[in-house]
């Protein structure tokens, strides 16, 4: 084992090690093109400040070799080429030369921990699949390679025969090896099994330079993850929004809160960053996180009962270390039937409204209605519902009064669109990617006219209610980018679904421009 290797707890830093654009694009559904791949390396590096990226597989397509060239390319003129890794196999040296031919300087090359896997899958005998290994440890050293090894499998093969995996490391402490990856392949373990498999680990092993690399099939990943850490690890291995195959992997945002707040150890993680580079994979991917996954789910910083609400006024009586500002995030009082005063104050006070007490009573008292009927009131939404409530309604003074979307097979979408300005109707067409994209650009197009302009889109999210009917409701949400403010969201229902983009794009331009 190479000497810079450090000892169990010596260092209070772990090494993140994100494999988003390998292990996370085994999520069902999930292939990123080589463009988008070097977006997301770009976020991890620039953004999150991970240690270390495992970029792309060794041998798998065309695609990915230029992916994972493109961003070796850039990781070299950034300086930031040794943290860009490449899982290789025991291939007789393909893997090795193909990651020297792109451009690579450290390849992780993939074992089988498990005498299990090694007999079965493999039809070898440890000792021969030992000596393959080395071998090929010696080929990737000789090219000029950083070599780290996974132990596939590690946790079901120090359950049913720890010697198997001791004389495993054993043999790979005289090799040129800098870290020995420990993956917890099936998502198998506890997390008191991780803190005694790498008790016996560091035992036998002092100065092994360990990373552990867990999957969440059984929802324990984070505690795995904690408990290898506080038992000494070098390193854990993360995906953005706990991208993976099955459940997934260790999600980066919950570790990352978990080790700063619950641990005597510290990673470089940005925190400011995490929201947007979880969005940014989410777009990229195709798979929204749940509303309420940790740090950055929709609703996590969204507080519903008044109660709650009236004791964070009175002194943050229901807040924990994961203040929303922590985050680049807001505190949102939810407005609905459960509701009290205080959740009105709140989102008074953010729109800048004031009302006596007897306006705040009916105003409330509408929100509860509204709640009763499961419809949800945003803070967008409050000025409209105090409009309705006082009889001087807002909705209106800024309307969409006619559109047009053509859109047709192998033609650009064009749409021509009329708006009602203070009193003045102006016009707008344009070209666009899509039906809605058209509508847009020609919207922008006729405000630009009387020197207005409205937010940047930065979400678009379409709800079906369950059943299949053609002619259902549909809500459309979509989310404003607001410079120097918080993020506006409005709603539209319709049944069609564009008209009800329309509707919320109405709202949005009711609440800005007025």
């Amino acid at each position: 084992m190479n000497a810079s290797g450090q000892k169990k707890n010596k260092s209070a830093y772990v090494e993140i090690l994100d494999t988003t654009l390998r292990d996370g694009e085994q999520t069902p559904g999930v292939a990123f093109t080589p463009a988008e791949k070097l977006q997301i390396a770009k976020a991890l590096i620039l953004r999150a400040k991970v240690d270390r990226v495992e970029i792309g597989s060794a041998r798998v397509s065309e695609g990915e070799r230029i992916g994972v060239r493109n961003i070796l390319e850039w990781a070299e003129k950034h300086g930031v080429l040794e943290r860009m890794e490449i899982l290789g196999f025991i291939d007789g040296g393909k893997s090795a030369n193909w990651v020297c031919d792109v451009g690579g300087k450290v390849i992780n090359l993939l074992a089988k921990g498990s005498e299990k896997h090694c007999r079965i899958q493999l039809r070898s005998t440890p000792e021969a699949h030992y000596r393959k290994v080395a071998e090929e440890i010696e080929l990737a050293h000789r090219l000029g390679l950083t070599v780290n090894v996974y132990l596939e499998d590690w946790s079901n093969g120090t359950r049913d025969d720890f010697g198997y995996v001791y004389n495993f490391i054993k043999m790979l402490q005289n090799l040129p090896v800098e870290r020995i990856m420990l993956p917890d392949t099936l998502g198998v373990l506890t997390p008191d099994e991780v803190s005694c498999y790498m008790e016996w680990i560091f035992a036998a092993f002092p100065d092994l330079k360990v990373d552990f690399h867990g999957h969440n099939d059984y929802g324990m990943v984070t505690a795995n993850s904690i408990a290898a850490i506080k038992a000494g690890v070098s390193g854990v291995h993360t995906t953005i929004n706990g991208l993976g195959e099955r459940t997934g992997n260790q999600p980066l945002p919950t570790l990352t809160v978990a080790v700063q707040d619950m641990t005597d150890r510290k990673i470089k993680i940005a925190e400011k960053q995490l929201l947007y580079v979880s969005s940014l994979v989410q777009t990229l991917s195709g798979k929204r996180c749940a509303w309420n996954t940790p740090v950055i789910g929709s609703d996590v910083f969204t507080q519903t009962c008044g109660v709650h609400a009236d004791g964070d006024k009175k002194g943050d009586l229901y807040a924990n270390k994961l203040l929303p500002e922590r985050f680049s995030r807001n505190r949102i009082y939810a407005l609905g039937k459960l509701s009290g005063k205080a959740s009105l104050e709140k989102n008074l006070e953010e729109i800048g409204i004031e009302l006596d007490d007897e306006q705040r009573k009916r105003v409330l008292a509408e929100i509860i209605r509204l709640g009763d009927k499961k419809k949800q009131v945003t803070a967008a939404d409050l000025p409209f519902v105090i409009g309705s409530v006082l009889n001087q309604p807002i909705s209106g003074k800024v309307q969409i009064v006619d559109y047009q979307i053509e859109t047709r097979h192998g033609v650009t979408p064009h749409s021509v669109v009329a708006v009602k300005y203070e009193n003045e109707l102006i016009h707008g067409s344009a070209n666009g990617d899509g039906g809605y994209d058209a509508f847009v650009k020609a919207l922008r197009k006729a405000l630009k006219g009387v020197g207005k302009t409205f937010p940047k889109l930065s979400d678009y999210e379409v709800r079906i209610p369950p059943g299949g009917k053609t002619d259902a409701l549909v809500e459309t949400r979509i989310t404003w980018e607001r410079e120097n403010d918080r993020p506006l969201i409005t709603v539209g229902v319709d049944s069609d679904q564009l008209a009800a983009a329309i509707q919320a794009t109405e709202k949005m331009l009711n609440l800005v421009l007025v």
